[in-house]
């Protein structure tokens, strides 16, 4: 599995819920997501980031489907817009199962 998780600042964090509407349709982009979580600042709540994006590809393969499938980039497009700063972190890992 794959996880890849994005951090945005935004030139202004009162987009922030307009750019997590951006990003949500993204979720079912490609059949390999299997988990696509999009977040936003909260008061009250310790962040130097203003959106985070945490999501898993089943593997390589779906992930860079995902990366150029035509409509992510357009909505990237729109969202490097909005930004001031982006980070990203892919990791492998593997599902840990509930014990019975």
């Amino acid at each position: 599995m794959i996880r890849h998780i994005v951090l945005w600042t935004l030139t202004n964090p009162a987009d922030a819920p307009r750019f997590k509407a951006l990003l949500e349709p993204c979720a079912r982009l490609v059949p390999g997501i299997v988990e696509f979580d999009v977040g936003i600042r909260e008061p009250g709540l310790e962040a130097n980031a203003d959106v985070v994006l945490m999501s898993t590809f089943t593997d390589a393969q779906q992930l860079e489907a995902y990366q150029n499938h035509p409509q992510h980039k357009a909505v990237a497009a729109e969202l490097g817009k909005m930004r001031s700063g982006r980070h990203v972190l892919d990791h492998t890992f593997e599902p840990v199962t509930a014990a019975a």
